[in-house]
């Protein structure tokens, strides 16, 4: 065998096992895109915030009809409203803190069907003083198959059949207290006609006190006119 044909065969096996290889890596990624997510930007321990839940269907045949989600006893919880989906939080009858939320499909909607998902967010908290929150799922489908994401992620060992959902926060703010998105937003709001407010003041300040310069100057100038037609006459 020449050694061309030696090195065909040995680049054909490396590109057969790099084949393979790739394919395993995306099949990977597909079961774990699979699993139900929960993300947020800029969460803080003790803070507020917006979770976003990913919630894809895993039956080839069933839809999903019901996701409930467990809250780590939030003193607010507002969901955001969905088409074709009601949302109830259940709240501590002791404390009014919010323990979870269940979104359900309204009657008529099918619900997720196969090869389909639906993103469920929720605006609250403060949540805890902690690095990482989990928050478990349970997600229903329309044959009655009922799935549970609540296995713990253990870092350095492998990620479990069904992990449940998590979201990191960051470091504390310095009120200890974070901010309510809701409440942010509506302050930005004041905030932002406050200052339009102001520049609409000032404006109409600047061209009133224009306004009585040119006066000024044309009373001036006008004076100084009649001074000079009297001097010439003289």
């Amino acid at each position: 065998m020449s050694s061309f044909s030696r090195r065909a065969r040995v680049l054909g096996a490396s590109l057969a096992a790099a084949t393979v290889v790739g394919g395993l890596s995306l099949l990977g990624a597909g079961v774990a895109a699979a699993h139900v997510t929960a993300a947020g930007d800029d969460l803080t321990q003790g803070g507020y915030g917006v979770i976003t839940f990913r919630v894809p269907n895993e039956s080839d045949t069933a839809s999903t009809t019901k996701v409930a989600v467990t809250l780590p006893n939030l003193k607010s919880a507002r969901t955001e409203p969905m088409p074709g989906w009601t949302a109830e939080i259940t709240k501590d009858p002791a404390s009014e803190e919010a323990t979870s939320v269940t979104w359900t499909a309204a009657p008529g909607n099918p619900g997720i069907n196969p090869g389909e998902f639906v993103q469920f967010r929720l605006s609250g908290g403060p949540l805890p003083e902690q690095a990482t929150v989990t928050l478990p799922a349970v997600q229903t489908y329309s044959d009655g198959e009922v799935v549970a994401w609540d296995q713990p992620t253990v870092e350095g060992q492998p990620e479990p059949d069904k992990p449940a959902p998590t979201v990191t926060l960051g470091a504390k703010t310095a009120d200890g207290h974070g901010v309510d998105t809701a409440t942010h937003e509506e302050d930005s709001q004041s905030t932002s006609e406050s200052s339009e407010s102001n520049t609409e003041s000032n404006t109409d300040n600047t061209a009133r006190w224009l306004a009585g310069t040119g006066i000024v100057l044309g009373a001036l100038g006008i004076g100084v006119a009649v001074g000079a037609l009297a001097r010439k006459r003289s």
